[in-house]
């Protein structure tokens, strides 16, 4: 891995950044030395999930040794954490008490990708943000669409979009027929007239 980054290093002009675990499994969290190592091989930034790679995404993340890479004074370089961050409540946490430079959101934007707004709203004000309504989903859901094609084409774009919509209606009442249909069709026109009868 080292070895891997330093030939990237020399090679680019481009600030390298690395994003990685804990460490191998149970008996190797090695990730305090790994960040080290990885700044002297001239990364610019470094970004850690807080479970190891046996681990997968089982079990809940351990930002302990996060906390403990952010407040190493070896470290000169950003540290961004990972792993489990679902709510504004979680990402003050991140901030206050492991002192990360910035946070990774995965998973949790997953058909809620307000959920930046969200935290952003509460890290400034300290208020929660008003839930979206159904109507403003349903535009959201239209503009994501939209820039998933945009981007990856077709039909992997509107393939990509299919877990998304599941979350941004979900609980939704009587909308397993309507869920299928949109699972299932790989007609744009259709996919938008089915948004529109939702709202």
């Amino acid at each position: 891995m080292i070895n891997i980054t330093e030939n990237i290093v020399k090679t680019t002009n481009i600030p390298v950044t690395v994003k990685t675990r804990l460490g191998w499994d149970e008996e190797n969290k090695n990730i305090v030395e790994v960040a080290e190592r990885l700044q002297d091989a001239g990364i610019k930034a470094i970004t850690i999930h807080g479970r190891t790679k046996m681990q997968l995404f089982k079990g809940s993340a351990d930002w302990t040794l996060i906390g403990e890479v952010k407040n190493n004074p070896r470290m000169k370089i950003p540290v961004f954490g990972n792993g489990d961050i679902t709510s504004p409540e979680g990402a003050k946490e991140a901030f206050e008490k492991y002192g990360v430079d910035g946070i990774m959101i995965g998973r949790a934007t997953i058909g809620r990708p307000w959920i930046f707004k969200e935290i952003r709203e509460f890290l400034d004000t300290g208020d929660i943000m008003e839930p979206l309504t159904l109507p403003e989903k349903v535009d959201l859901a239209k503009v994501h669409l939209k820039k998933s094609i945009e981007i990856k084409g077709e039909p992997r774009g509107v393939y990509e979009m299919r877990r998304h919509f599941s979350y941004y209606f979900k609980g939704l009442p009587e909308f397993k027929e309507m869920r299928i249909k949109l699972l299932t069709s790989l007609d744009i026109r259709e996919i938008y007239n089915l948004l529109d009868l939702i709202s």
